[in-house]
């Protein structure tokens, strides 16, 4: 189970980072048609927007899993290492906590949108359940990620803290 829910991790990571290429693609293609042909189009915006919310969304599993989320070393650095686990597993039960509430009144909303019909107010119309599902979805991941790490913590793997070498250290080797 930890290597699926890695594997599915690693391909939302891969696809969150194709969503930011062809938001750059359509950000063109829209300054290109606004300001050279004189012709904005109706869709650009809008896509750009809605593949900006899944690709953040789902890119928030790839980055934990990669030990990339954003660490104060001043504190960590003069922690025991026993300590400094004690610190990631808390980390890590907030994550979870935080992920639970995300997932409960995401999917809520989702509900309410697709039981109201509620729709973007642009020219596109586009269902708004089409956005806000990045909401259960990603953090439903990233909540299976969070339990993959505290399993890899508790037999011993790589703390978020304590990880071996610090940035500072492979810089200045």
């Amino acid at each position: 189970m930890i290597n699926f829910i890695d594997r599915m991790t690693n391909r939302a990571g891969l696809l969150s980072a194709w969503m930011f290429f062809a938001i750059g693609m359509m950000i063109t293609y829209e300054v290109v048609m606004r300001k050279v042909f004189n012709a904005p189009t109706v869709w650009a915006d809008e896509m750009a927007r809605f593949f900006q919310i899944w690709a953040v969304y789902l890119a928030g599993a790839y980055v934990l899993k990669n030990r990339q989320l954003i660490t104060v070393e001043l504190f960590s650095a003069a922690l025991h290492k026993r300590t400094g686990r004690l610190f990631d597993f808390f980390s890590l039960a907030i994550i979870a906590v935080f992920c639970g509430v995300a997932i409960w009144y995401g999917s809520a909303i989702v509900y309410e949108s697709i039981e109201q019909g509620r729709k973007t107010s642009t020219m596109l119309g586009v269902p708004r359940w089409m956005t806000e599902t990045a909401i259960p979805v990603a953090f439903t991941l990233l909540l299976a990620q969070t339990v993959v790490e505290a399993i890899r913590l508790a037999i011993g793997g790589p703390s978020a803290t304590f990880s071996g070498t610090s940035d500072v250290e492979e810089i200045e080797q």
